[in-house]
């Protein structure tokens, strides 16, 4: 009975070994066995059982035999190979029967890498993950599939993810377990597909699975970013029906998901329950509402939240301020966007180079040149250092504000550090020297960077055709304007305008119309801006009715008319004794929004300076007797008309009378004195 035995347990070691013979049946020399019957004459013969377990090493092929084993009594016993089952795998390597295991010095299974290898997304994916486990005989658990598709190489392949798990679906007897789902959708919310998420998600719903803290968390965290309330709200529904407690991560899942989808009030809800409760917000709590606060232009309400901190002892860190400098920089609060950097300066906080470019970015837009290149050296000096972002910031801002040496220095100084001036680099310097007048210099550079390969923009071009247009070089204007397609580079409406403006000046009005109509051709928008070009040309060249049908046109395309264009038009009709067409125009902008607050004092103006002081004075009356202005900023207006046009007698009668703001008594009858009686005396 005890040889009978090792040979039972020689042949259990063989199977799970994969140490069986090639040969079909193999001859195993032993001790002759006592004459005695086994089992009952009909009994069948025995079959050896395996269980499922783990397969820590990768085993040989078996060859698959269907024979059932029989023992003789004899001296030699003929063994038939037999096929085991499938066993199951698992992601980590057993070492359950080692007593000083620790779970720090668990590795993955030697199967994981090669599963791995399988999912190359190549059309026999499926088949080659079929071959391989009948190969070995293994089977991949559920645990084992949740491992793979939480792994990094399958986190950018989603199709390949949802391929396999699909695959491993149709193994025998397997189920998906709560972390294959959770894995998954992981993935997919990486990939941004909302509708696999929510196709994956409905069939976890249905599965009715207990749900687990670490897959609620995964959960919200994703469906948060992704802005599937519905789907958060239901996880959190569930945790509470499985009587999972949530933590302070839970919380802060829950709210970056509410803020993500704007879902404000009820972040502002959730936020007040931690307070309330037994979990208390931290910094990244704080972080998020404030987030949410500046998502909706709450930005004062943001900083409260700040000096809330401050109150409870818990420290901001960078990306408190960072958030709050961003919002008050996208709403031009500069000096707030200031002080909050010099708080963080104060407090000893890390100044990331984001702050350093929103503070040189902010006090360059006000023309503070000097102080955004102070912030620059005391970046330097903490030693940070300024990328090609900031240099190119502070170089346009110097040359706009006409400091082109300023300008030219901090270029050479970014180069000398090792920075890479890129386009936006050159095209701040060359629009500078275009505005300067250097146009040969900027010629130069323009030329430099067409030989060392640098790109040339749209932006690039129309600085120096406006240069060139200024400075009455129109013709090389044009020449650059038609060599910009042969070089690669399209045209857009700021070219179209910088050569239209350029040819409408020098009175060139009929090419411009041309240039005009080639924009509509090519495909290009004509802006507001082109057609108030066109009217302020045409008016000058006395084509009053073409001035009037391309405003027209304007109107009818529906661009709305800005500040700037109804000033071309109201001066050019005034100038042409107009006035009242021009009032009228003025009257129908009103329905469309479009209200210049300057427009009658832009037309007393125009009307004073060529001598029409009659007609200003009864442009005045009727302003001041529809009730569009108060008679006494009509009176201002039109003092500093007469002023500014030489008539200084007329503006010291006016000035020093009752005209347009006094009251003459006729009988019981009370009347305006009416600004036309300035000229009656």
């Amino acid at each position: 009975m005890l040889t009978f035995m090792r040979l039972i347990d020689f042949i259990k070691q063989s199977c799970s070994t994969g140490l069986l013979p090639k040969t079909l049946m193999r001859r195993t020399l032993v001790k002759p066995l006592p004459p005695f019957c086994l089992s009952r004459p009909h009994s069948r013969p025995l079959t050896l059982s395996i269980s499922y377990r783990n397969v820590e090493s990768q085993p040989k092929p078996p060859k698959l035999l269907s024979h059932p084993i029989s023992i003789f009594s004899s001296r030699f016993i003929y063994t038939p190979s037999y096929l085991p089952p499938p066993e199951w795998i698992e992601p980590i390597v057993n070492t359950s029967d080692l007593a000083s295991a620790n779970p720090q010095d668990l590795k993955p299974s030697p199967w994981v890498s090669q599963i791995i290898n399988l999912l190359d997304a190549s059309y026999n994916l499926e088949s080659n993950l079929d071959s391989f486990c009948h190969k070995f005989l293994i089977k991949l658990s559920p645990n084992f599939v949740a491992f793979i598709l939480a792994s990094v190489e399958v986190q950018n392949k989603p199709d390949v993810a949802l391929r396999f798990f699909t695959w491993a679906a149709k193994q025998k007897k397997y189920t998906h377990k709560l972390e294959c789902y959770v894995s998954l959708i992981n993935v997919l919310a990486l990939a941004n597909d909302l509708e696999k998420v929510r196709s994956l998600f409905g069939q976890l719903k249905e599965m009715g699975f207990v749900m687990s803290m670490s897959s609620a968390n995964s959960l919200i965290k994703n469906f948060g970013g992704l802005g599937l309330v519905e789907e958060l709200l239901w996880v959190w529904r569930r945790m509470k029906e499985n009587g999972i407690e949530p933590s302070l991560y839970t919380y802060n899942f829950l709210l970056n998901g509410l803020v993500n989808s704007m879902f404000i009030e009820s972040a502002e809800q959730v936020f007040e329950a931690m307070q309330n409760g037994k979990i208390r917000a931290d910094v990244v709590s704080y972080n998020t509402l404030i987030k949410g606060y500046c998502k909706i232009g709450k930005t004062q309400k943001a900083m409260e939240m700040l000096r809330t901190m401050e109150t409870i002892i818990l420290e901001p860190d960078k990306i408190t301020y960072m958030t709050l400098m961003q919002a008050c920089y996208s709403e031009g609060s500069f000096d707030s966007c200031l002080s909050l950097y010099h708080e963080m300066v104060e407090k000893g906080c890390e100044v990331p180079p984001h702050a350093y470019s929103l503070i040189i970015g902010g006090l360059c837009k006000e023309g503070k040149c000097l102080e955004g290149y102070a912030v620059l050296e005391n970046m330097i000096q903490n030693g940070v250092k300024a990328n090609v972002v900031i240099y190119t910031t502070l170089i346009d801002a110097f040359a706009k504000c006409g400091k082109m040496e300023e300008a030219l220095k901090l270029f050479k100084r970014m180069k000398t550090n090792g920075l890479e001036a890129d386009e936006v680099s050159y095209g701040a310097i060359v629009n500078g020297l275009c505005k300067s007048g250097r146009l040969e210099e900027a010629m130069e550079y323009f030329r430099f960077c067409r030989a060392n390969q640098v790109a040339v923009n749209a932006m690039f071009y129309c600085s120096l055709i406006d240069g060139l247009g200024k400075a009455g070089r129109v013709d090389e204007a044009q020449k650059l304007f038609e060599d910009m397609v042969a070089n690669g580079c399209p045209r857009d409406s700021y070219c179209y305008n910088a050569l239209i403006d350029a040819l409408a000046k020098c009175g060139r009005v009929n090419e411009a119309l041309a240039l005009f109509n080639r924009m509509d051709d090519e495909g290009c928008d004509q802006t507001v801006y082109t057609y108030t070009i066109l009217i302020s040309g045409l008016f000058k060249e006395h084509k009053n009715e073409d001035a009037m049908k391309l405003w027209d046109i304007m109107i009818d395309k529906g661009i709305t008319p800005t500040a700037a264009s109804f000033r071309a038009l109201s001066i050019g009709l005034c100038l042409s004794g107009k006035v009242t067409r021009a009032c009228k125009i003025l009257d129908d902008l009103a329905p469309m929004g479009v209200i210049p607050e300057t427009a009658f004092e832009d037309m007393i103006h125009v009307l004073c300076k060529v001598g029409r002081v009659k007609e200003a004075c009864k442009l005045a009356d009727g302003v001041v007797d529809r009730g569009r202005e108060i008679p006494g900023r009509i009176r201002t207006v039109l003092i500093n008309a007469l002023r500014k046009a030489g008539n200084a007698d007329l503006a010291m009668k006016l000035m020093h009378s009752k005209i347009g703001i006094g009251y003459d008594r006729i009988g019981s009858i009370k009347r305006r004195v009416k600004f036309r009686t300035l000229l009656e005396s």
